[in-house]
């Protein structure tokens, strides 16, 4: 589902953020992304929804080759992946019903259809009921359930999530997750980007480590006895 080849990306000025990033995420699968602040989390996710190029070498996303989509091509694209931020980034003068809709909306979606993916969406993150309520109304925790919501409500084959959890206690961190890994077990290929280690130890999946823009860790993670379901 990702393969990054040799990946060096450069921003404007000289900063190296990822150094000839070799890794593949297979189809279905669960991985997270770790490192410290800085070492290139973000800009690998930018890279996956095409909101970043990379400098030199290849990102694939499900086969497809990130290099030969257009301008013009990438909302399409990104039609197939559903992206989960820290700061929700919820319209605070729309309806939790119209946040979740928006990108059904503006993929032109019918309305009885829309409809029924959000109502389906809202029931998938434990909110069904809240549509017509403003954000400001539902807790920091059901805020990111709303984002997560509006991510998988065109059911796309692959979440990417930015430090989903940076702003929740530990109780809401591990109920997001445990939520991640349900969408995983329907056949959501998902990646998620968290400097949590203690959350993720609790979780038992691949974890993909950075450091100063390189890979220094991809390894499944295993421990006695089974990891904590949801």
């Amino acid at each position: 589902m990702i393969r990054f080849e040799q990946v060096h990306k450069r921003y404007p000025g000289g900063r190296d953020a990822l150094r000839d990033l070799s890794f593949r995420v297979g189809h279905g699968e669960m991985v997270f992304l770790t490192g410290h602040s800085g070492a290139g989390k973000s800009t690998l996710l930018k890279l996956i929804s095409c909101m970043e190029r990379p400098t030199r070498g290849q990102v694939l996303i499900d086969g497809r080759n990130t290099a030969g989509i257009s301008r013009r091509q990438v909302p399409a694209f990104r039609r197939r992946i559903g992206m989960v931020f820290q700061d929700h980034k919820l319209l605070a003068d729309r309806t939790v019903y119209d946040n979740v809709a928006l990108p059904l909306v503006i993929a032109g979606t019918g309305t009885r259809e829309t409809g029924k993916r959000v109502r389906a969406a809202l029931d998938q993150v434990g909110l069904l009921g809240k549509e017509p309520l403003p954000p400001v109304m539902l807790s920091t925790g059901e805020q990111q359930r709303v984002g997560i919501a509006r991510a998988i409500a065109a059911r796309p084959p692959l979440l990417i999530a930015d430090e989903p959890t940076g702003n929740l206690d530990p109780e809401l961190s591990l109920e997001i997750m445990f939520l991640f890994a349900r969408l995983n077990r329907v056949g959501v290929t998902v990646l998620v980007a968290s400097h949590d280690l203690a959350l993720l130890e609790r979780l038992g999946h691949r974890r993909i480590a950075l450091g100063d823009g390189r890979l220094i860790e991809d390894r499944d993670h295993a421990f006695p006895g089974a990891p904590i379901q949801a």
